[in-house]
């Protein structure tokens, strides 16, 4: 069943590289007591992911944070070697935590889990943002086609807030 609105995010815990090295957050430690901006990517690197999705949300940190964001967050299933590189290749480092679902179970859990063999990348997640106050899902939007950033895209969120 995928997550929806209403819905508690639930518990899981990432690996996210940090000027210190590696520390481990936990959905708690995210998202209690905040309002948070989250979204997800099928791949750090990728193309849509690196050209399109990602670079929105740098660009608008400001704005996301004017409109009373707390957090924002960015979710892939890969390490976190490979979030902390995105992280410092993009701008983002130190704006947006890059957290790493190495395993997908965080992804799994919201039922927005999609299985990109076809395109040799194996299970990952869909692309999607949502926002949740303390933990809570306020609205979520999910891409019909891994290979666009519309409805989840930085323009998208800012519109709800």
């Amino acid at each position: 069943m995928t997550i929806a609105i209403g819905d508690k995010i639930p518990s899981a815990t990432f690996k996210e590289k940090t000027a210190d090295g590696p520390v481990e957050i936990t959905t708690e430690q995210l998202f209690k007591g905040k309002k948070v901006v989250l979204f997800a990517v099928p791949g750090a690197f990728t193309p849509t992911c690196t050209l399109n999705h990602l670079p929105g949300y740098v660009e608008n940190f400001n704005a996301l944070v004017e409109k009373g964001i707390d957090e924002i967050a960015v979710v892939s299933v890969n390490d976190w070697h490979v979030m902390g590189a995105w992280a410092q290749a993009s701008g983002g480092f130190g704006k947006i935590h890059f957290l790493a679902d190495w395993d997908a179970s965080f992804t799994k859990a919201l039922g927005l889990d999609i299985d990109l063999s076809g395109g040799g990348l194996g299970v990952r997640s869909k692309r999607y943002a949502l926002i949740a106050d303390d933990g809570v899902v306020k609205h979520i939007a999910i891409e019909e086609n891994p290979g666009q950033a519309t409805v989840s895209g930085a323009p998208a969120i800012l519109e709800q807030l």
